[in-house]
């Protein structure tokens, strides 16, 4: 599995996370620097963002990929559409939570969510 990491970077810790609750080996971690000039279009950035990665149109339909999502909600929104575009479904991303009790802010893995598959259950209430 490759993880396309467009936020902070993640510790060795979170990696070994990640692989336990998906029971997969992260092959690669994609640190893409995530920093948009907000006088300029965001369509046109994310074109950018996402070519950045290097990934061939193959490659994004058939990579196990994890996506660690940016923090600005409208850059998220854009790029959960664009790669929805390029890979045919939604993709599953990364939450990472507080660790509570601690003097030193850290971060560990909360969750896995496939976007797929809560946009398929929520496809039934309709």
């Amino acid at each position: 599995m490759k993880i396309i990491n467009f936020s902070h970077p993640l510790t060795k810790n979170q990696v070994e996370q990640i692989e336990q609750l998906t029971q997969q080996v992260v092959v690669e971690v994609v640190e893409v620097k995530t920093q948009f000039d907000h006088l300029q279009s965001f369509p046109q950035q994310i074109e950018i963002l996402i070519n950045s990665v290097n990934l061939s149109a193959t490659d994004w339909q058939i990579t196990p990929l994890l996506i660690n999502l940016p923090s600005l909600n409208i850059i998220t929104a854009l790029l959960l559409a664009n790669l929805h575009g390029r890979m045919g479904y939604f993709p599953s991303i990364l939450r990472l939570r507080p660790i509570e009790g601690i003097g030193i802010p850290q971060f560990e893995v909360a969750e896995i969510l496939n976007l797929q598959a809560i946009r398929e259950l929520a496809r039934k209430t309709r």
